[in-house]
C-alpha cells in the first residue's frame, strides 16, 4: 500500500454529543420536530461551522446514518403497519444535506460518504480533494454518528454517538495534516484511540497528534498552527 499525505486548511470546527436536544432553532418548526438526534446533531455543528450567508459544498460523513430509522420503518413492514412518508425521506444518508441547503437558501454542491469504520477518514480525504479542485469557495465536512439498533447484534469497531464539523477555507486558523499508511510503522503508538472520530476532536481540541489504527491500516492526523 503506498502512503497517503495531505495538509488541510481549517478555519473552523465544531463538536457535540449526539443530542435530541441540540440546539437547531435556524430550521423551520414543522421540519425540526421530525428530525432525529442525528440529524440534529449533524445540523447543530454545520450551523456552528458557517455564517448566515456564507456558501460552502458539503461532505456529509456517518457510517450508520439513519439506521435507527430504517429499522423502524421494516419493522412497521414487517407487522403489516404504514410507512411515514417522511420517515422514509428523511431514512436517505443524505438527507442532513438537503434540509441543510433548504435552510439556508444554498444550492452548493453536497455529496455523502459511509466507508465502514473508516469513514470519518475517507470524508477527510473527500473534502480535501474538492477544496483542491476549487479553494475559491470553502468546504464543510459533517460526520455524525451513532451506534446500531441491539437488533444487529455486536459490531465490529463500533462508533460512538457525536457529531463533528470541520470548515476548509484559505483563512484558516491552522492546517490539520492527515496521513494514511501501513500499520507495520506505527503499532503500539502512545497516542491512538479507539475511533477515528475520537482522534480527530483530540487533535482538533488539544492541538496533540493522534492515531487509529485498523485492518492493517495506520491514521494518523496532526496539527500546525499558521494560515494555509
Amino acid at each position: 500500500m503506498h502512503d497517503l499525505r495531505w495538509t488541510m486548511p481549517v478555519a473552523r470546527w465544531s463538536a457535540t454529543a449526539a443530542a435530541a436536544t441540540a440546539d437547531i432553532s435556524f430550521i423551520e418548526p414543522i421540519v425540526r420536530r421530525r428530525l432525529s438526534s442525528l440529524s440534529r446533531s449533524a445540523l447543530k455543528v454545520a450551523h456552528d461551522c458557517v455564517a448566515e450567508r456564507e456558501r460552502v459544498r458539503v461532505v456529509f460523513a456517518s457510517r450508520h446514518g439513519e439506521l435507527r430509522r430504517t429499522t423502524d420503518i421494516l419493522r412497521a413492514i414487517s407487522t403489516g403497519e404504514p410507512v411515514s412518508p417522511t420517515a422514509f425521506s428523511l431514512s436517505v444518508l443524505n438527507a442532513m444535506t438537503g434540509i441543510f441547503g433548504i435552510a439556508r437558501g444554498d444550492r452548493s454542491p453536497a455529496s455523502a460518504i459511509s466507508a465502514g469504520a473508516q469513514t470519518l477518514g475517507f470524508a477527510l480525504l473527500e473534502a480535501h480533494a474538492q477544496f483542491e479542485a476549487d479553494p475559491s469557495s470553502p468546504v464543510l465536512l459533517v460526520y455524525a454518528d451513532e451506534p446500531a439498533d441491539a437488533a444487529y447484534g455486536t459490531i465490529e469497531d463500533e462508533v460512538q454517538g457525536g457529531a463533528l464539523s470541520i470548515l476548509l477555507d484559505t483563512r484558516s486558523a491552522g492546517l490539520l495534516a492527515c496521513t494514511l499508511s501501513d500499520a507495520g510503522s506505527l503499532l503500539d503508538v502512545p497516542d491512538s484511540f479507539l475511533t477515528q472520530s475520537e482522534a480527530v476532536q483530540r487533535c482538533l481540541d488539544t492541538k496533540a497528534p493522534a492515531t487509529w489504527q485498523h485492518a492493517g491500516t495506520t491514521w494518523h492526523w496532526s496539527w500546525h498552527d499558521g494560515a494555509a
